[in-house]
């Protein structure tokens, strides 16, 4: 049978697969979704993108999206309800470069927090200190609005907000004690939003030689 929508290849918790899930919801993209186990990869996965991890969007026309802020972009680039790539202060690659940061300095930290038994003591407690800085900083950007460029939700927000929340799940009461009242907002807003709701429903898990499910039919406002 003919292909008639992308394919999404997702893991519902990765935060790289969350961001990708997030604007393809958001700019109401339909699309097949294969939810994955990642520790037994389907053989469609790695002939689609022999890297092997999520998110990998297939396209229509057998093109292959392997990042997940090049799928966001690809998404908010057809439809982009809420102008998340145009935010009310600052520029785009303004906030490409602090996604970049994120992706790399912070990331680099958050693994470390998470899985401490992987690393030295040493390792760990630069990574919590990394970790603690960047996200009083973030807190920091929040003040004045509440979102990290202007008045609005943007690109970066969406695009952060996934790693900030698998921190904070670390230790929930350890994450509710710190002295970031900004940053502790603009991650419940985004938790409670009807957005949030939608991009982590909990799917079966794909079944090669099967149809997923339809993800995305109808664009889902901002928090």
């Amino acid at each position: 049978m003919t292909q008639t929508l992308p394919v999404l290849y997702s893991f519902r918790r990765c935060p790289y697969a969350i961001r990708a899930r997030l604007a393809l919801a958001h700019a109401g993209l339909a699309c097949e979704l294969r939810e994955i186990n990642l520790r037994n990869k389907p053989q469609a996965l790695l002939d689609a993108s022999p890297k092997g991890t999520v998110p990998v969007l297939v396209l229509e026309d057998g093109r292959v999206i392997e990042q997940s802020l090049d799928v966001m972009l690809h998404a908010l680039r057809a439809n982009d309800p809420d102008g998340w790539l145009a935010p009310t202060s600052g520029s785009l690659p303004d906030m490409l470069a602090l996604i970049e940061r994120n992706d790399g300095f912070f990331k680099h930290a958050l693994d470390r927090c998470k899985y401490p038994e992987r690393y030295t003591a040493e390792e760990v407690n630069h990574a919590q200190a990394d970790a603690l800085t960047w996200l009083a900083e973030l807190d920091d950007q929040l003040e004045a609005t509440g979102y990290l460029f202007g008045q609005n939700p943007s690109l970066a927000d969406m695009a952060l907000r996934p790693f900030v929340r698998q921190y904070a799940r670390i230790d929930e009461s350890q994450w509710n004690e710190q002295p970031w009242p900004h940053l502790q907002a603009w991650l419940q807003r985004w938790i409670d939003s009807a957005l949030f709701a939608e991009v982590m429903e909990t799917y079966p898990g794909w079944v090669p030689g099967t149809r997923g499910p339809v993800f995305a039919a109808g664009g889902v406002g901002s928090d």
